[in-house]
């Protein structure tokens, strides 16, 4: 369980993301609830491929500082660290567009 303290910074690292995100074209739903043990944020495709996405977390690295990963994949799912909402947001959209048309890479 996170303090309030990292799950704040947590929910500001993927406020800021979602923003990014949106400004590629894509959704996403935050799941910042108290029913989710730490905050994610669900960035998915529109439209007719809606069962394509990814659920990024946060997590903390060594050095103190954060990074942005793929929640399935765990912190193997390294991203790129916080502060770089536009990478990450770059990072995203490569790798949804390579789940949506994986025959194109």
């Amino acid at each position: 369980m996170l303090t309030r303290w990292r799950r704040r910074r947590a929910v500001r690292y993927l406020d800021v993301l979602a923003l990014a995100v949106k400004a590629r074209g894509w959704r996403c739903v935050k799941l910042y609830g108290r029913e989710f043990p730490k905050p994610m944020l669900w960035v998915y495709a529109s439209g007719v491929a809606e069962d394509v996405g990814v659920v990024v977390g946060v997590c903390a690295v060594p050095g103190g500082s954060w990074a942005y990963h793929d929640v399935k994949k765990g912190r193997s799912g390294y991203l790129v660290p916080c502060g770089d909402a536009k990478a990450a947001a770059e990072q995203i959209d490569l790798l949804l567009k390579h789940r949506m048309f994986p025959s194109t890479w």
